[in-house]
């Protein structure tokens, strides 16, 4: 039913109605992250949206609650690797139309070595937010909180809260 009502709102709802259906999802525990997940975006029309997808975001990895890859992208011919957050210019990334992000990540191919990272930059924590308190991803070195609630045992939707932007962006992670 959870997953039916999600699916629901894709590929595009609103803020509103984004949270509404975060609100009524339970909380998860850390520890039910571990793993690589597989990401894509809930549009909400957030000036990200489009641009993660576009760029060639592939997901997640929680090795465990004090080691995570916050970002990981795919490479056109496939090839998986976390990328270094700070690496991402993210003050650019709603100038950029998704068009121009798409390009860019066919030379992900190039870029792989001047954006991988073989450390974790994110760890894993139980916060209250909303009112809930539930798993949540802290970033290392950026102003950004992902917050995660359980849609079902293979499924969450995440909310990033960056710093000086009001309106959450959403996104769904699906176990790999």
């Amino acid at each position: 039913m959870t997953v039916d009502a999600l699916a629901a709102l894709e590929p595009a709802c609103t803020s509103a109605e984004a949270l509404a259906f975060y609100d009524g999802l339970d909380p998860l525990l850390a520890e039910h992250l571990t793993g690589r997940w597989r990401g894509r975006e809930l549009a909400t029309g957030h000036p990200l949206d489009g641009r993660l997808a576009a760029s060639g975001w592939y997901g997640k990895q929680f090795d465990d609650v004090d080691h995570v890859h916050p970002l990981l992208f795919s490479t056109p011919d496939g090839e998986i690797f976390p990328v270094d957050p700070r690496r991402v210019p993210l003050g650019l990334v709603d100038k950029i139309p998704p068009a121009v992000v798409s390009r860019g990540r066919e030379a992900l191919g190039v870029l792989r070595p001047a954006l991988r990272t073989s450390k974790h930059r994110a760890r894993l924590r139980e916060v209250r937010h909303r009112g809930v308190v539930t798993a949540a991803m802290v970033y290392d070195h950026l102003p950004i909180i992902d917050v995660f609630r359980r849609v079902d045992d293979s499924t969450v939707l995440g909310m990033m809260d960056l710093r000086g932007v009001p309106q959450p962006y959403f996104f769904i992670l699906q176990r790999d």
